[in-house]
């Protein structure tokens, strides 16, 4: 009884102080995709027409970073780790597919990677910490490409093809939210794919296992768009097909055991299709969002409701439950659960 009643207090706090996403001027129109939610007051956004954007005041001002040469890249994620350092994942196929990177908050940038692989496309990238991050490409003659970096970024090494599973015909990854990648702890690390299988290693991607999941896939525009561990062992996926985005089944999986086996949630995400999912891990909360909305749940995804608002894109939180999340046209909104 008491923890029913606790749960009911819980939703009721939720809807009434975070029922709504609290939108801030971002000062472009370019379509976001990508964001990396540093703390409190900083954060930093990235999308089409070679977009970064930076804030320092929890959202009051975005300042643009301009990346001298990439006014045409589309930068589907960026991943930072204070007000200073940055890196930004450009997409698309051959020498467009790049990895850039700012250590004096966006000033000047250093190009780190640029992908010699013509039949390469790169979706995204995780870090560990400010050294040790990875970057997956959708794989190149049935086999998955992946690359990993130990020093900064400095160098940036390709995965050796006998150390990763097969990839199946035309698998590859979802250049949706720059969340089909992430990692968690000092080693592990996990991928969705556009076959809605997961691809993990322990022991900082020197060595992969696959599973597969519930998610529907089968078509080009289907499969599992994101990917959030709140432990080692406890994680979701989401997804379902963009070009469907009203049809809600089994949308989303969970598992308990480090992604070694996926089940459906109990509950579907009651409004289809979402690019993106993040957990609020101060108060243990899942937020998904997509072009139609954005819902939670308070209990591991067994239910949804709708948060109000329009639809994003991509979202990312702090430990502490501080998130903002990006959509088209400029759009950005700041979210703290319970405040």
């Amino acid at each position: 009884m008491k923890r029913g009643f606790f749960l009911l207090l819980c939703i009721f706090v939720f809807q009434r102080s975070a029922s709504q996403w609290q939108t801030q001027s971002s000062g472009t129109t370019a379509r976001l995709r990508g964001v990396s939610a540093v703390s409190a007051t900083v954060a930093w956004a990235s999308g089409s027409d070679g977009v970064c954007l930076k804030t320092t005041d929890g959202g009051a001002n975005w300042e643009a970073a301009t990346v001298p040469g990439a006014e045409a890249l589309d930068f589907r994620d960026v991943e930072a780790f204070d007000a200073d350092t940055a890196y930004l994942l450009s997409i698309g196929e051959g020498e467009r597919s790049r990895i850039y990177k700012t250590t004096d908050g966006g000033k000047r940038w250093r190009l780190q990677f640029t992908n010699r692989n013509p039949k390469a496309f790169f979706d995204a990238l995780a870090f560990w910490d400010a050294d040790r991050g990875v970057a997956v490409s959708d794989s190149v003659d049935g086999r998955f490409v992946i690359i990993k970096t130990t020093d900064g970024g400095a160098n940036w090494n390709e995965i050796p093809p006998e150390k990763l599973p097969p990839a199946l015909a035309g698998e590859g990854a979802f250049a949706a939210s720059g969340t089909c990648v992430i990692t968690e702890g000092k080693n592990n690390v996990w991928i969705g794919t556009t076959a809605a299988r997961v691809l993990r290693s322990t022991d900082g991607g020197d060595t992969w296992r696959v599973a597969t999941t519930p998610i529907p896939s089968g078509q080009p525009s289907a499969g599992i768009f994101s990917i959030a561990f709140r432990d080692a062992r406890n994680g979701v996926i989401v997804g379902g097909d963009y070009k469907k985005e009203g049809e809600a089944h089994d949308n989303v999986a969970v598992t308990n055991d480090g992604g070694r086996t996926w089940k459906p949630a109990k509950g579907p995400l009651p409004r289809g299709f979402r690019s993106a999912v993040g957990y609020a891990p101060g108060v243990s909360i899942l937020v998904t969002v997509g072009p139609s909305g954005s819902d939670y749940s308070l209990e591991g995804g067994a239910s949804w409701a709708p948060i109000g608002g329009a639809g994003y894109h991509a979202l990312s939180f702090t430990r502490s439950g501080v998130g903002w999340a990006v959509g088209e046209g400029g759009r950005i909104a700041r979210f703290k659960a319970f405040m």
